[in-house]
């Protein structure tokens, strides 16, 4: 049976840490900022981790990473 190929637009957004849990980044940080509180686009700089739903999802296109 062939090898299960990694997404490259997932490995590129993902990190899948050593406890296996998903790092990912936040979205709102591309346009029209000056509309949005900057405590909301601070908030949009730090990353957070994936939920366990997503998860199984993204550790399949992400592969053997980690």
């Amino acid at each position: 049976m062939p090898k299960q190929k990694t997404n490259s637009a997932a490995k590129k957004r993902f990190v899948v840490t050593k406890s296996g849990k998903i790092k990912r980044g936040n979205q709102n940080k591309r346009h029209l900022l000056s509309s949005k509180e900057t405590g909301r686009k601070r908030d949009a700089r730090r990353t957070s981790y994936v939920s366990n739903t997503q998860a199984k999802t993204i550790k399949k296109l992400v592969g053997n990473q980690g």
